[in-house]
């Protein structure tokens, strides 16, 4: 066996590592509460926190935590080292299933949405035994979920874990249906497509703005961008590869099946993509991956971004949650087989999907929702901020001969012949790829492609789980109720079709007629997140969420509130820092330019010499001043008039002025930045980011 697949998931307690260090009756206790959602006794979990301890302690480390995912968008976790002291003033390595299975952070030092108060602090970290724990730079990570002390969920992880078991059961449900009786479980599955950008590490230690908010807020547009596509899937550059080899050791170490990795279309921007994994194990290797980018990038001098969009002018980045439901006995649930007509089963999952989506668009929209994603939905560079899904003509056709009672031919969609005799012929598929969806069929699973590059991906995938589970238990319903199976298939398809066959378009979801005629249809186009976050106390979102057992309604009510709050708070960081660069950086420069610019125009004019071009030059450089002044003077008025005790009206202000000012002043500042020189313009310009890695 090779050495780096022999130390794939080395650092994990893997299933391997418990059969090897656990007593059989304790494996197989453990084993039934992870695959049948059972229980721990006390007794099972002091064994498997000795063994854990064991395990951690002979591969290097001293500490544990409880590693948890609140919802500030990361990861978090306090450290306890495994020492317990004795009376002898010596210590022993000690480490309990009390321990193992409960923790207990400040719930109050969270964004909680009004859920705890500051004197309300007691919160709790509960084991999430489905995803394994694993060691990192010393230290025991143990996958918590987090809760309040009055039980609310405070995390990203709870609502996902609950929505697992919701579509589970409706999927089972129309399973036994047809037949089967060896699946007991249906398991949402997903590997997300992570972008991400490169830059030196001395570059962004001299930009105040990524350092703070992670993105350029001021940057004039570079000689060379991606017009060329030249960058895509291109060569990688030996420093890029090196960061994207020790990455994959690193992840792979951690048990993260990092796949994929190539040059996206921007300069500077690459791809990591791993394989399918459960939605829950796919979350918590997504936060690790991003949290492992960042580490190796500073190890290797190079700085990782992960904002949606850290460069104006070129594309942004977006995380491609490819979403699809399998058994546990192997069966993915959205392969349509050879002839998807004759699929009756794949079709009814089929159209769970496409009705889940037209009910509730808003509630998926919301997801993706973030200051900066903001920047990038609606773009020529990302899916519109318009929910719909793309099919392709083939399984559009089967859909609609079908719900119209005509006789349907399958097309023999032939052979891809290349007319090179050496090359081979290859199979087409069912239809292209469509980039332009935000919600595409590629195959067996379905691409969302709206989720922001930083965003976790548990809300897509708990939004998804949940909304997919309300249509099939509807159609459970009504199949256990048919009186004939087969004609309520026919019309399980054709209701939906007739019903919510709107949301399927196939076509450029780039183009103006597509934002005219969806607007026609009556399907939402939400294009900013202020407007996107009332989808979570929507009624028809709220009872659906509640129902379930997902989220109640406080809880949806909490993160209306922090949607808000962060989106504020982003905001006004990023408008402060402007402030910052401008008044510490940009205009000293520039002043200090335009003072020698003037002395050597007066050095020349006492000689006799009436140089226009300079007088000129000066001319336009005192006007800049005085443009970003006066843009800065307003920024700053905006700042303090936009407070409020109203999230909602604190939120909008935001929106509606601070960022219009923001906007002013970074033009006024991008155009300094064309005729100031280089020696003494005070920050890297786009050149210095983009194209010296």
């Amino acid at each position: 066996m090779c050495e780096f697949s022999a130390r794939f998931g080395c650092k994990v307690f893997s299933d391997e590592v418990m059969v090897e260090r656990l007593p059989r009756p304790i494996y197989k206790s453990l084993k039934h509460s992870v695959d049948d959602g059972c229980p721990l006794e006390p007794d099972v979990a002091n064994v498997v926190a000795t063994a854990m301890k064991d395990w951690a302690v002979e591969n290097g480390a001293t500490h544990f935590t409880h590693w948890f995912q609140p919802m500030t968008g990361i990861t978090a976790g306090k450290h306890d080292s495994f020492i317990s002291p004795q009376e002898d003033g010596k210590v022993i390595l000690e480490f309990s299933g009390k321990e193992l299975i409960k923790g207990e952070p400040d719930a109050s030092s969270f964004p909680n949405g009004g859920l705890r108060n500051t004197f309300e602090a007691r919160g709790y970290t509960m084991w999430d035994c489905t995803s394994p724990a694993f060691i990192k730079e010393g230290t025991l990570y143990i996958p918590t979920a987090f809760c309040a002390y009055t039980g609310e969920a405070l995390d990203a992880k709870t609502p996902l874990l609950r929505s697992m078991e919701v579509i589970s059961k409706q999927a089972l449900r129309i399973l036994r249906l047809f037949g089967n009786t060896t699946s007991t479980r249906v398991i949402s599955t997903v590997g997300a497509e992570q972008e991400y950008f490169l830059v030196d590490r001395k570059n962004y230690e001299n930009r105040l703005d990524l350092k703070i908010c992670g993105r350029t807020l001021f940057g004039a547009k570079p000689p060379k961008g991606q017009e060329m596509d030249d960058h895509y899937c291109g060569r990688i550059r030996l420093r890029v590869g090196e960061y994207m080899r020790q990455l994959d050791t690193r992840l792979w170490e951690l048990g993260v099946t990092s796949k994929t990795k190539h040059n996206e279309v921007a300069p500077a921007q690459h791809e990591l993509a791993p394989v399918f994994e459960s939605a829950n194990i796919a979350t918590d290797h997504n936060q690790l991956t991003m949290e492992m980018m960042r580490i190796v990038a500073k190890q290797n001098g190079l700085a990782c971004l992960l904002h949606e969009k850290p460069f104006d002018h070129i594309n942004g980045s977006g995380k491609h949650n490819n979403w699809s439901l399998s058994t546990n006995d192997g069966m993915n649930l959205f392969n349509p087989g050879k002839t998807p007509y004759d699929n009756v089963q794949f079709l009814i999952f089929l159209c769970a999907v496409i009705q889940a989506l037209d009910k509730y668009p808003e509630l998926l929209r919301v997801t993706a929702s973030s200051a900066g994603n903001d920047h990038r939905l609606g773009a020529n560079e990302a899916p519109p901020a318009i929910i719909s899904i793309f099919l392709g003509e083939h399984l559009t056709s089967i859909l609609q001969d079908i719900a119209e009672g005509s006789a349907h031919t399958e097309e023999m969609i032939g052979m891809f012949e290349t007319s090179v005799a050496t090359l081979p012929n290859l199979p087409k598929d069912d239809s292209d790829r469509n980039r332009t969806s935000p919600f595409a069929f590629t195959g067996n699973k379905f691409e969302f492609r709206m989720v922001g590059s930083s965003a976790s991906i548990a809300a897509p995938n708990w939004v998804l789980n949940t909304i997919v589970a309300d249509s099939l238990e509807e159609f459970a319903d009504r199949l256990e109720n048919a009186k004939n199976f087969d004609a309520e298939i026919k019309s399980i398809v054709a209701d939906t079709m007739h019903n919510h066959g709107k949301i399927i378009f196939n076509g450029n979801g780039y183009t103006e007629e597509w934002v005219e005629h969806a607007e026609k249809l009556g399907l939402p186009n939400i294009n900013n997140s202020v407007d996107a976050a009332k989808a979570m106390i929507q009624d028809k979102n709220v009872e659906v969420l509640s129902r379930f057992g997902i989220l109640s309604d406080i809880e949806c009510h909490s993160r209306y509130e922090i949607l808000l709050e962060n989106y504020a708070k982003t905001i006004t960081i990023e408008a402060n820092t402007m402030l910052e660069m401008v008044k510490r950086q940009i205009l000293p420069a520039a002043m200090r330019y335009a003072g020698d610019i003037a002395a050597s125009y007066n050095e020349l004019a006492a000689s006799g010499i009436q140089n226009a071009a300079m007088k000129k030059h000066l001319d336009k450089l005192s006007s800049m001043i005085d443009c970003i002044s006066q843009m800065t003077e307003m920024l700053e008025a905006e700042l303090e008039a936009s407070g409020s005790v109203d999230f909602l009206v604190t939120a909008q202000n935001c929106r509606d002025k601070i960022i219009p000012q923001m906007n002013n002043l970074r033009d006024c500042v991008d155009n300094l930045e064309t005729i100031t020189s280089a020696e003494y313009w005070p920050i890297p310009t786009y050149t210095d980011l983009l194209h010296r890695v």
